[in-house]
């Protein structure tokens, strides 16, 4: 397994981030991917990676949530992160029209340039999106034929947004929302229509936690720890053993990332 979501640059990781990282290694996670959300956490999450190498590797990119603090579109200090060897995507990058954070017209304009910047460096992308489906593939579309692969990672959507995805060939991350009763019924539903070789899985820690894991942790947060867990909730419900999910998972995760 690799962990293809990982906010390990998170506050809530401070003081037992190398105990969080052993513990991954113990139950099977082969990587993480420290996920980069504006400039100042892709330099983060990047110097993160150089401490374990070989086993954690990063993302550089602005989220729609940091859009607004972008004033050069170039994204000068992305494109110097991105020549760096632990650095193995452009992203976290998308569209959040939920929470709107950053107004509307900037999210979209910094998600195109670094798609640009990804279909330059000829590098794969990892994506966000929320609440803003058909903007996303409208932006996402006429660049989908100049990138190496593209991943929408924490897919919670519908059959037919799922369906949309995957016309695109974009690969699709899986959370522990399919862990939750209350929010997570159709995923559990849909999952099986991913293709094995677009599926990949993820925590996005330390955010949702898995909801139907026992004995229940004590804490909140989220950690690579639960990746098995995950991964065997996704082959119940794919009517797979979570062997083959885990193995899978790990094939293409590796393949995607070149890692």
């Amino acid at each position: 397994m690799i962990d293809i979501g990982v906010n390990l640059t998170n506050s809530r990781f401070d003081k037992d981030r190398a105990e969080v990282i052993t513990r991954a290694q113990a139950v099977g996670v082969k990587g993480l991917v420290i996920t980069g959300t504006s400039i100042e956490e892709s330099v983060a999450a990047q110097q993160l990676a150089l401490q374990w190498p070989n086993y954690c590797y990063s993302t550089a990119g602005v989220h729609p949530h940091d859009a607004k603090s972008v004033t050069d579109l170039a994204l000068s200090q992305i494109r110097a992160l991105a020549q760096q060897p632990e650095v193995v995507a452009i992203g976290e990058c998308g569209l959040d029209f939920n929470r709107d954070f950053s107004p509307r017209p900037q999210q979209e304009a910094v998600f195109e340039a670094q798609l640009a910047l990804a279909a330059e460096l000829n590098m794969p992308v990892f994506m966000h999106c929320r609440d803003a489906h058909e903007r996303f593939l409208a932006i996402l579309k006429p660049w989908r034929d100049k990138l190496p692969a593209a991943v929408l990672h924490c897919f919670t959507g519908s059959q037919q947004a799922l369906d949309d995805c995957l016309a695109l060939d974009l690969h699709i991350g899986i959370t522990g929302w399919i862990c939750d009763e209350r929010r997570g019924t159709e995923l559990r539903q849909i999952v099986k229509t991913i293709p094995s070789q677009r599926l990949m899985i993820e925590t996005d820690c330390p955010y949702l936690l898995p909801r139907d894991y026992r004995p229940k942790p004590k804490s909140s947060r989220n950690e690579p720890l639960y990746l098995p867990h995950i991964a065997a909730v996704i082959a119940e419900c794919r009517g797979e053993s979570a062997m083959q999910v885990v193995n899978n998972s790990y094939q293409v995760s590796q393949a995607f990332f070149a890692i």
